[in-house]
């Protein structure tokens, strides 16, 4: 039986242990599931953050390490679907030692709030980071009713 607060840090401490040594036994088994910015297996990647800036829906999408022609954005409506693919990375003639970052493809799809216009839809990707602006369509826009 427990005693007083000392014996409850005691046991806490102890369970810190038994997972400490639990992770160093089975590190190099599997992903690293502490480690979010891993992606292999991680539901949710690339991480999304979407706003509503009145006139448009904005997306910013972390991709790092990838380039344009990596990516593929498709817009129907109101579904927004983003793909990808990562290709090996290893230079021609070089041999590697450690690879943690391999290939790997990845595909996020949302419902947006509200349709879009896919003709004046606008995509940039700088640093890694996939911005896209897609004004919303006409039917969309809120319209002021004048009152007779």
């Amino acid at each position: 039986m427990l005693t007083g607060w000392n014996d409850i840090y005691r046991m806490f401490e102890a369970m810190d242990v038994l997972r400490n040594r639990m992770n160093h036994l089975l590190a190099g088994l599997g992903p690293d599931w502490e480690e979010a910015g891993s992606w292999s297996g991680l539901d949710g990647w690339p991480r999304v953050n979407i706003y509503d800036t009145g006139d448009a829906i904005e997306i910013l999408a972390e991709l790092p390490g990838l380039s344009k022609d990596d990516i593929n954005v498709r817009i129907q409506g109101n579904y927004l679907e983003i793909n990808g693919n990562r290709k090996p990375e290893t230079p021609e003639g070089y041999s590697a030692h450690r690879v943690e970052r391999g290939s790997a493809s990845f595909s996020r799809s949302f419902t947006l709030p509200v349709e879009v216009d896919a003709d004046r839809a606008e995509a940039t990707l700088k640093d890694g980071l996939l911005t896209l602006t897609l004004p919303k369509s006409e039917a969309a826009k809120p319209k002021q009713i004048a009152i007779q």
